[in-house]
């Protein structure tokens, strides 16, 4: 891979890993809610989900779902349904005791399963694979660079939005624990979210 093909892959990885998507949203929302600690199993399971699908899609499972549009909107519409679901449960949490219980939690697996219905990691992949992958040279070593460049950029990712969360976490708070700003900040959250949902049936 030339110095060039790698500066492009290093700008692409960037621009798509830390520009706001549903697992920066969700990991800056754990964090705030629930703490650093907890937001943790979200922020491991964003790299390697993705990690599996980048594989998946190097296997043929990305030519597949191009092969058959239905499958890539049953996929789209999962997804957005997803998202929605999270959103609503962000409402519904209004207070920082109510974060701890199981109405704002995303489990490890669950992290992992939405890197499967999120359009915007399935671009990415995509991208990576017909750019930098298929009909190239010596694909296998190609893609023992591009696997660990993008689970190091997406796990950085997930862990700086949720570092911002967690310092967050007592401003939000709100005097003597009201949850005031926490109310609002969720609902912002889920706004994100939503918002990300209307996008993803556009593409």
């Amino acid at each position: 891979m030339s110095t060039t093909e790698f500066t492009a892959l290093l700008v692409l990885a960037t621009a798509m890993s830390f520009t706001p998507g549903p697992n920066t949203t969700l990991a800056t929302a754990l964090a705030a809610n629930r703490g650093l600690r907890r937001a943790l199993p979200f922020v491991c399971a964003v790299p390697i989900g993705f990690g599996v699908l980048l594989c998946l899609c190097a296997l043929g499972l990305g030519a597949l779902l191009l092969a058959l549009p239905l499958l890539g909107w049953v996929v789209k519409i999962a997804g957005v349904a997803y998202l929605l679901w999270l959103a609503w449960k962000l409402t519904q949490t209004a207070h920082p005791a109510q974060a701890d219980a199981a109405r704002m939690n995303v489990s490890f697996w669950q992290g992992v399963g939405l890197q499967f219905m999120n359009i915007k990691g399935w671009m990415l992949t995509l991208a990576i694979i017909g750019g930098w992958i298929v009909g190239r040279s010596h694909p296998l070593a190609r893609f023992a660079i591009v696997l660990p460049v993008l689970l190091v950029f997406t796990f950085v990712s997930a862990l700086s939005y949720a570092l911002v969360g967690s310092l967050l976490r007592d401003w939000l708070a709100g005097p003597r624990g009201s949850g005031a700003r926490l109310r609002w900040f969720n609902r912002g959250m889920a706004a994100v979210l939503a918002l990300t949902a209307a996008w993803m049936l556009t593409v």
